[in-house]
């Protein structure tokens, strides 16, 4: 018998938790709720209840992936939703990373995302919606959040591009673009320094307007009237010009 399945990646804290809670009143079977973390995963189904099924992946190694492609076969599993949620941040000048910080942020927030439409659209329907967590700091190039800011501009690209391969599938790709979200990810402080965040908001309304925009088959969700003029503004003026308004925001914190 066929299965009605959404899947989380990042489930366990932020967004991810919030998209597992939102997936609950959708018309599914199992939520596959996917973080390497296998304690916090047992929570959140003690949480949540049985439908919640917990995966432990390492979403950086692609061999686990392929784990999840080989699940799906055997589950005889329709797709109803992929949210890809899982993603690495970090603040900071590029002297700052080290080789493996590099990887592991590319792999998570590009190679990742990209992996699991592959191997997940092969067992989607029409109506399945696909959600990639991308950043309204796609919009531009952000000195001090560089790598960040590229493999979200990746993420946004390959998105919107995927959602064109995808016309008259009824499958739809949609670019979730939210500015700051009070979750976890957040570096709360920069070499001693607390940070303002300037548009924050809560990974409900994040989550709820990115849902809402991929049922409604956007191929990018902008959430807020903030977020929507920093788009528009990232539109209007030279790149050079939004970098060195960025950099106005951030000084003292480098």
């Amino acid at each position: 018998m066929e299965k009605k399945i959404a899947i989380i990646t990042g489930a366990t804290g932020g967004m991810g938790r919030e998209f597992t809670r939102l997936m609950l009143n959708e018309n599914v079977d199992e939520i596959w709720a996917i973080a390497r973390n296998s304690g916090k995963l047992e929570e959140l189904r003690s949480e949540f209840g049985e439908k919640i099924v917990p995966i432990a992946k390492d979403m950086s190694q692609t061999s686990e992936l392929i784990d999840i492609e080989n699940m799906l076969h055997e589950q005889n599993a329709d797709v109803v939703y992929l949210i890809n949620n899982a993603g690495l941040a970090k603040m900071g000048s590029y002297k700052d990373f080290t080789a493996e910080e590099i990887d592991s942020t590319v792999n998570i927030n590009c190679k990742t995302p990209a992996v699991m439409c592959t191997i997940c659209i092969p067992y989607m329907k029409k109506g399945g919606r696909i959600l990639n967590i991308s950043s309204a700091s796609s919009f531009q190039p952000l000195p001090y959040l560089n790598l960040y800011s590229a493999t979200k501009v990746f993420l946004k690209n390959y998105s919107r591009a995927l959602n064109v391969e995808l016309k008259g599938t009824g499958i739809t790709a949609t670019a979730v673009c939210p500015s700051w979200v009070d979750t976890d990810l957040l570096m709360k402080e920069v070499n001693g320094k607390p940070v303002k965040f300037d548009g924050l908001i809560s990974p409900q309304r994040a989550c709820k307007k990115a849902l809402k925009d991929a049922k409604r088959g956007k191929d990018m969700s902008v959430c807020t009237v903030y977020v929507k003029w920093e788009h528009v503004l990232a539109k209007i003026f030279p790149q050079k010009t939004v970098m060195k308004t960025w950099l106005r925001k951030i000084k003292g914190y480098f």
